[in-house]
């Protein structure tokens, strides 16, 4: 298999993802998530209303 050729980023304005718009200055740079303390439990929901009763 032959190998890939490598390439530059892209830097044109057709690009959509943030990260290539974060490095050409179109966007602010982007807040990361801060990891969940208890990714296992359930999402805290407000309790279910059955309205057929």
């Amino acid at each position: 298999m032959p190998e890939a050729v490598p390439r530059s980023p892209r830097r044109d304005d057709t690009a959509a993802d943030a990260d290539s718009l974060e490095r050409m200055g179109r966007i602010d740079e982007q807040p990361v998530p801060a990891p969940s303390i208890s990714p296992f439990l359930e999402p805290d929901l407000p309790p279910f209303v059955d309205e057929s009763a």
